[in-house]
């Protein structure tokens, strides 16, 4: 159990470590509230960790109130992304088919925005995914987006 519990820490530092930092962009209000923060939504943009040249564009829920002031809102399911290719392309290392590539919480335990990135192998394609989990439920609300990658310049992958 013990070594269960540390393979479980050290996959999970692992994934923090290949996740973007985001940075916001800025954001709407978009309901008033009389104490506390407006609910919003938020624009943020982040560099793809191994993809030189692609940038990501997520927008999203956030919860405002007096729970969003002190981060105990849970903010809504719903989010949306676009990734662009803003440079020339480079990889870093050959790319797992499928790989997380930027992670943040969307309230205070168990639930989390993800953007997953997933290698069109027969296109030469980067496909991108937002979604939200919880531990026990999360939502089938998405969204998706695709970097073509230019045919002379195959995207290297590796198995998992």
């Amino acid at each position: 159990m013990k070594r269960l519990l540390c393979a479980a820490s050290a996959a999970c530092s692992l994934l923090l470590a290949v996740s973007a930092p985001a940075e916001t962009l800025g954001s709407v209000d978009t309901a008033f509230q009389f104490l506390g923060p407006d609910h919003k939504v938020v624009v943020e943009v982040f560099d793809d960790p191994r993809v030189a040249g692609v940038s990501c564009y997520l927008s999203r829920a956030k919860t405002g109130g007096i729970k969003g002031a002190i981060g105990l809102a849970e903010d809504k399911a719903e989010s949306s992304v676009a990734c662009r290719q803003v440079g020339a392309l480079s990889f870093s290392a050959p790319l797992p088919l499928q790989e997380e590539v930027f992670t943040e919480r969307a309230s205070l335990f168990f639930k989390h925005v993800r953007v997953v990135r997933m290698v069109d192998v027969k296109r030469n394609a980067l496909v991108y995914l937002v979604y939200s989990d919880r531990l026990v439920d999360g939502s089938p609300k998405n969204s998706v987006t695709a970097v073509a990658v230019p045919a002379n310049q195959p995207v290297p992958t590796r198995r998992k």
